[in-house]
């Protein structure tokens, strides 16, 4: 179970996150061989923007490596019985019904009748500088970066639903990432994993995600444009 393995595993993981719609084949491959070579323990495949490439994204990485394959479902078009497992995100910090359990009723058939391992996660977006593609494509607002207490209530409120992970979002692109302050009252505050992704694009920004508490790392951007960042990136989070 991937869930048990790597979710809850006492060691720090980095995941690499891949969006369809913003890579092409050399640059995939250069990636996923990279993520190989340098130890990162598995892949999130997906985006905000609706990517008819899902399948052959999996496809190329499984070619290039035998690292898990997590979907990360920007939409129920995103889902493939090629990969491992789904993330079933709910947007716990927004109000849209559709992101909340909308797209869940829709996609329950498909995830019911694949062997795709599902991860229930609540999805707390917290502003991260920017305008994000999650928040216009969700139509949701993110939490203020310093509402410490808002954030901390809806994961807690997400534990208490029965979610089995907490990801904390600043965005793809995001100016800044969530912060130290925020990561550390999160994880006090529940018992279950703790993900944190967007706004990661350096050793230093990496070392306090790290530091606050974050279970499981998650960069995409950053290795998009720079691959060689993902053998330190590596090193950093096999550390702690």
């Amino acid at each position: 179970m991937i869930y048990d393995t790597i979710f809850k595993s006492k060691r720090k993981k980095l995941a690499v996150l891949i969006d369809p719609g913003k890579t092409n084949t050399d640059r995939l491959k250069t990636v996923v061989e990279n993520s190989q070579k340098y130890g990162t323990d598995f892949f999130f495949v997906g985006g905000s923007i609706i990517s008819q490439n899902i399948d052959d994204t999996i496809h190329i990485i499984k070619e290039n490596s035998d690292l898990p394959v997590i979907l990360f479902p920007g939409s129920v078009y995103q889902l493939s019985e090629r990969a491992d497992a789904v993330l079933l995100l709910s947007l716990i910090s927004g109000r849209n019904p559709e992101f909340l359990i909308g797209n869940h009723v829709v996609a329950a058939p498909f995830l019911k009748k694949s062997n795709l391992e599902i991860i229930s996660t609540g999805y707390i977006l917290i502003d991260g500088g920017n305008k994000t593609s999650v928040e216009y494509m969700s139509n949701t607002k993110p939490i203020p970066a310093d509402k410490k207490n808002i954030v901390n209530a809806t994961a807690m409120a997400g534990e208490m639903l029965g979610l089995s992970a907490i990801y904390l979002e600043a965005g793809s692109g995001a100016k800044k990432a969530v912060s130290y302050e925020v990561i550390k009252s999160v994880k006090k505050n529940v018992s279950i994993p703790v993900i944190t992704g967007g706004g990661i694009r350096d050793e230093k920004t990496l070392k306090i995600v790290c530091d606050a508490g974050s279970d499981i790392i998650v960069t995409g951007t950053a290795f998009e444009n720079n691959s060689r960042l993902i053998k330190s990136f590596s090193e950093i989070i096999h550390d702690y």
